[in-house]
């Protein structure tokens, strides 16, 4: 059952969980970022050349996938909050498991343990987001997913700095994971809380993805394809199409990821007015014309427009896609899941789809796919209507903002 006095939660509580999930969000997103930063020294630790440092960079999505299916059950089993604070801590502190590493299998165990506590506490975290969410009538999980985001980029710049000064990861790790560990149970505290479930029946111990949550995970597949590809490849793209400097090939990978920032924090003002449908759908069109831009106009300062539109259209897709799910069965956080299973699942084979399309083409070929795609959004944006309780579609010209109190 819920704790006492999460029933009813006054608007001063439901302030303070709204700031204590973004916190959760932050800190996540920071082990991340600190993490990325030191795979350099974590490659020559473990003396991987790039094939093997390649193949070990897949067991963490290889981890989430198979590990995210289970956190309905632990949702159950302990209730939302009580999970968190477990799988957070756990999440924060694998940060120290890969550079321990001295060799490749060792990497990969942790590596895949490293990305099974981040899909679950990922899970956890994305549920109580919806709830707060629910509670105060209004979007918010756009600006989480950027508050997300925002902790990514303190996290690389702690390690940039760290790197810089020629810290040994292994003490870097130590002291970032101890530092995030303590913030996440801080901000744990602060939560609301779902029910344990302890009047229902329970998920299976590893619940394949719903029906209801195939769908929106189509969308989010789509977003997260065009988002792997564009973040991975769009510096390549410049650099071997149009034939630019190593400078502005990099940028385009810089204003990708700010565009993806800045829209997400700025993201649900646009959802709370036009519905989560009219939303994607825009941001479709916005994707399709940056993909466009990429494939036609041979210029770089085209390309960096089209990447610069391409992360503006996909970048609310999933914060929605997560809210959708969450709200289309009795079981928000298994079916949470299994759009997030799906989701990770995209953003593990994108990079190499685009590179197999690249090689047996052209990189042009590959972003007219991530064009195609983008379009995708705009055709399937409606299956994230939201459904009143009895299950038919809300009308087209409902206000869809509406549709997200509970």
């Amino acid at each position: 059952m819920r704790m006492p006095g999460e029933s009813d939660p006054t608007p001063a509580r439901l302030r303070r969980a709204r700031i204590a999930i973004a916190a959760v969000f932050c800190v996540h997103g920071a082990v991340t970022g600190s993490f990325a930063t030191r795979i350099p020294w974590i490659q020559d630790h473990a003396g991987l050349g790039s094939g093997a440092l390649g193949l070990a960079l897949a067991f963490p999505a290889v981890g989430a996938a198979l590990a995210m299916p289970l956190a309905g059950r632990i949702n159950h089993r302990f209730g939302a909050r009580a999970a968190l604070r477990v799988l957070l801590a756990l999440w924060t502190l694998s940060l120290v498991l890969p550079g321990l590493a001295p060799n490749l299998p060792v990497l990969c165990v942790a590596l895949l343990v490293y990305g099974a506590t981040s899909g679950m506490s990922d899970v956890a975290m994305n549920a109580l987001g919806v709830e707060t969410e629910n509670r105060l009538g209004r979007s918010i999980m756009s600006s989480l997913h950027g508050m997300w985001s925002a902790g990514a980029l303190l996290g690389s710049a702690a390690g940039t700095v760290a790197a810089h000064a020629g810290a040994d990861a292994r003490l870097h790790h130590l002291v970032a994971a101890l530092a995030l560990t303590a913030a996440g149970l801080v901000a744990v505290r602060g939560v609301l809380d779902l029910p344990s479930g302890q009047d229902e029946q329970a998920p299976p111990h590893f619940a394949m993805p719903p029906k209801s949550a195939l769908l929106i995970g189509a969308i989010g597949f789509a977003a997260v394809f065009a988002e792997g590809a564009s973040l991975d490849w769009s510096a390549v793209y410049l650099r071997d199409v149009l034939h630019t400097d190593a400078g502005l090939a990099a940028a385009s990978t810089t204003t990708f990821a700010l565009t993806m920032a800045v829209t997400r924090l700025a993201g649900d003002r646009v959802v709370d007015r036009f519905g989560p449908v009219r939303t994607i759908r825009a941001g479709g069109l916005l994707a399709t014309a940056g993909g466009l831009l990429v494939v036609l106009v041979r210029d770089p300062a085209g390309a960096l427009a089209g990447f610069g539109l391409i992360g503006l259209g996909v970048a609310v897709v999933v914060p929605l896609a997560f809210a959708a799910a969450a709200r289309s069965g009795p079981a928000p956080a298994q079916a949470i899941a299994g759009v997030a299973t799906i989701t990770y699942t995209s953003g593990l084979i994108a990079p190499s789809a685009i590179g197999a399309v690249a090689d047996a083409t052209s990189l042009v070929v590959s972003f007219g796919l991530v064009t195609l795609l983008a379009f995708a959004l705009v055709a399937g944006a409606g299956v994230l209507r939201p459904k009143p309780a009895g299950g038919k579609p809300a009308p087209a010209n409902r206000d869809e903002s509406a549709a997200i109190r509970p």
